[in-house]
């Protein structure tokens, strides 16, 4: 019994401490994972269930999920209502703080903005201290100019070359002035794209965007939409659209924030993201299924914008259109613009004027400024049934119809708006009864005039190719009737006309100016100053032609935008016929002075490369470069000088020209000068050669027998003749 006890004694002896260290389990009394979430909507018990729904919506959207049990509601007891706040619990401290970072003021309805707080932080505010204490002044460090270029003293535009794996920014002015600007060591990427307005220079990898900017060229903001094949940046450069032909997929142990897409955005290939902060905004899916065995192609862009940055938009073909507001991407007023049979839609551009109030309004605010000019949607839908086909004008987000035309026997339309806004066409295809034979007409909308007035033009041929003017009362198209227009073979060129129309204003209709007959031209590319334009064989195999045209040759017959010879046709002269073969793009600079035509690898692998012209078709670079794919001048924003500084910019024009005609005239001096330098040292080096030979000869063979070799060659005089311009007079000789 005793040793019993003893055992008893032993085992009450034992030190169990290194296993209860090892195993204790730590209780945390902390609210790390714990959000207060204020802003929410203020309801009855009826309606939790629902909001509780969408709430967990929102966040999981963001790329927070979270669950309804997840979510304690505060109750006030003498009313049966909420508190307008709730407190949320996460799994852990990190996802509690991903989604503080995803939620913070984020508009939950119109009503509604969502503000996060950690639950700790309310015990660290009661008892903060309340003695002040000065901050530390960090030191300022001044941010890149994103605009820097347009400082360039010289006023030189840029441009982007694309060949092999390598990409060059060049500057383009003078032919001294033209150099490399930067060559960035990018590497893996599907090709680059500029920013409408030049900011961002965009590079596609397999990743995803990044955008690049500023004087040094550093990455300003990246977009992880992996596989991403297609990119289109909104006008005034504040989104960003990316399309895949993959769709999204989340594998797990991602990251997960605004940042990155979440598993509620699986599926969907097209994504809206904000540039200055990099968020997503939404995804949407592209898919567009199969119609009987046929399926139809993508439209690119997919998702439409607004000119000024408000609302993007996407049709349902057959359906509807789709108008989000920005940033928030709720669906305008909640449903979309229903329509029967829609096909397509355009915005309507804002015209200089328009986009001037618009800018006023957001600097001064509603009280000091007019209203901002809402904007307009045109869209067309085909004939159902007994109902004509129609194209219509829509106010928005007001909604109201402003004009309808009806239009009978339709194949198909095209919407063409001016670059102000000033005039909308409507190309038209139109079938014969019997379906066998297309034409075309153009339904011409005056949109600033009362009751949108509409002009017809009838053509008798098809028209390939419609181009306005910039800023102009101009529009040219290219038209056919060539037999192999449907079905071209290899190396048959399709003959074409071309032609020019201009409003009149006195019969209050468009007339034809002239018509260019028997060419192989197919595309039009106006100057974005107006007046030029080049009339270009692309994507032929044997025909490559540039014609450059002036519509304004003789300047005396146009008096305030009025032309007043009845000649309409007499002020189109041809400045130059040129030819680049196996031409692919043809893109003007911003200046309206110089057309870059390139051969790009994309297309075919014959003699790539680019060239750079002036306005007249005289070329003044061409690259041969073998694996070349891409050339992209940089746009430049819209000019910051008011419309009377630029009138009278216009009216002092001589005098500020002289300035200029100064600097080209020592330009040219100092070329001349170098020019000359060069010559006289290569004079000097003959002559020091031709010193060293004699001197060499008569060591070698005496100084009799080199006197007998003596010639005429070695008396030979070299004489150096340099023009120079001693007085320049310009007189006005009146008739």
């Amino acid at each position: 019994m005793s040793g019993v006890t003893q055992n008893v004694e032993n085992v009450d002896d034992i030190d169990y401490s290194d296993i209860e260290a090892k195993y204790k389990v730590e209780y945390d009394d902390s609210f790390d994972n714990t959000l207060i979430v204020d802003g929410v909507p203020i309801i009855d018990k009826s309606k939790l269930e629902r909001l509780l729904t969408k709430i967990c919506k929102e966040f999981s959207r963001k790329g927070v999920p979270v669950k309804p049990d997840d979510i304690f509601m505060p109750w006030d007891e003498s009313t049966g209502k909420s508190k307008g706040y709730l407190f949320m619990d996460f799994r852990n401290a990190n996802d509690a703080n991903t989604a503080l970072l995803a939620m913070d003021n984020h508009p939950f309805d119109a009503k509604h903005t969502f503000k996060l707080n950690r639950f700790d932080d309310g015990e660290k505010y009661a008892n903060m201290d309340e003695t002040y204490v000065e901050p530390e002044i960090e030191e300022y460090t001044p941010r890149e100019h994103l605009r820097a270029w347009l400082t360039d003293p010289q006023g030189r535009d840029q441009y982007v070359v694309y060949r092999g794996d390598d990409v060059e920014i060049f500057w383009h002015g003078k032919p001294s002035q033209c150099e490399l600007a930067y060559k960035p060591d990018w590497k893996d990427f599907l090709y680059v794209s500029w920013s409408p307005q030049g900011t961002y220079i965009a590079t596609l990898h397999r990743q995803g965007v990044r955008l690049w900017g500023g004087p040094s060229w550093k990455p300003q903001q990246r977009f992880a939409h992996p596989l991403v094949k297609l990119i289109d940046f909104s006008p005034c450069e504040n989104y960003v659209v990316t399309w895949s032909n993959e769709p999204i997929v989340v594998p797990e142990g991602k990251p997960q924030g605004p940042q990155y897409f979440s598993p509620d955005d699986e599926g969907n290939n097209l994504a809206v993201w904000d540039i200055k902060s990099g968020h997503l905004l939404r995804t949407f899916s592209t898919n567009t299924g199969t119609e009987g065995a046929v399926k139809r192609q993508m439209q690119w862009p997919a998702l439409k914008w607004s000119p000024d940055d408000k609302f993007v938009a996407r049709v349902t073909p057959g359906q509807m259109i789709s108008v989000h507001e920005l940033p928030s991407m709720f669906l305008h007023d909640k449903k979309s613009l229903k329509i029967e049979g829609v096909v397509d839609f355009e915005w309507c551009p804002l015209s200089d004027k328009d986009r001037d109030e618009v800018e006023k309004v957001a600097s001064v605010g509603a009280k000091g400024a007019k209203k901002a000019p809402e904007n307009m949607i045109a869209y067309w839908t085909p004939e159902v049934a007994n109902q004509p086909a129609r194209v219509t004008l829509l106010s928005f987000p007001g909604r109201a119809i402003l004009r309808q035309k009806n239009l009978f026997n339709v194949s198909e339309c095209k919407l063409h708006w001016q670059n102000q806004g000033d005039f909308l066409c409507v190309k038209v295809d139109r079938h014969t009864k019997t379906k066998k034979s297309i034409f075309c007409n153009l339904e011409i909308f005056r949109v600033r005039e009362k009751d949108f007035p509409v002009e017809v033009v009838e053509l008798k041929d098809t028209v390939t190719d419609f181009s306005w003017e910039p800023k102009g009362e101009r529009f040219a198209i290219v038209s056919t009737n060539d037999p192999n227009l449907g079905n071209p073979g290899p190396g048959i060129t399709i003959k074409t006309d071309v032609s020019f129309y201009q409003l009149d204003r006195v019969k209050n209709d468009f007339k034809l100016l002239k018509t260019l007959p028997n060419r192989t031209s197919n595309a039009i590319r106006w100057s974005p100053r107006g007046r030029f334009v080049v009339l270009a064989t692309v994507g032929s195999s044997t025909k490559s032609e540039l014609e450059f045209w002036d519509l304004d040759f003789t300047l005396e017959d146009r008096r305030d935008g009025q032309v007043v010879k009845e000649d309409w046709g007499s002020s189109i002269q041809s400045l130059g016929l040129a030819d680049h073969y196996g031409v692919t793009d043809v893109e003007w600079d911003p200046s309206g002075r110089y057309l870059a035509t390139s051969a790009s690898a994309w297309t075919h692998t014959l003699e790539n490369g680019y060239a750079i012209w002036d306005f007249r078709g005289q070329e003044l670079l061409k690259q041969i470069q073998d694996r070349f794919k891409q050339f992209l001048w940089r746009p430049r924003p819209r000019t910051l000088l008011s419309k009377d500084q630029q009138k009278q910019i216009r009216k002092n024009l001589k005098e500020f020209s002289r300035v200029f005609e100064e600097e080209d005239q020592r330009e040219s001096e100092n070329v001349n000068t170098e020019l000359l330098a060069l010559r006289r040292r290569l004079v000097d080096e003959w002559n020091a050669w031709r010193a060293r030979s004699k001197k060499e000869l008569g060591e070698g063979q005496g100084h009799d027998h080199a006197k007998e070799k003596q010639s005429e060659e070695d008396k030979e005089e070299i004489e150096v003749w340099v023009e120079e311009v001693v007085e320049q007079i310009e007189e006005e000789v009146e008739d």
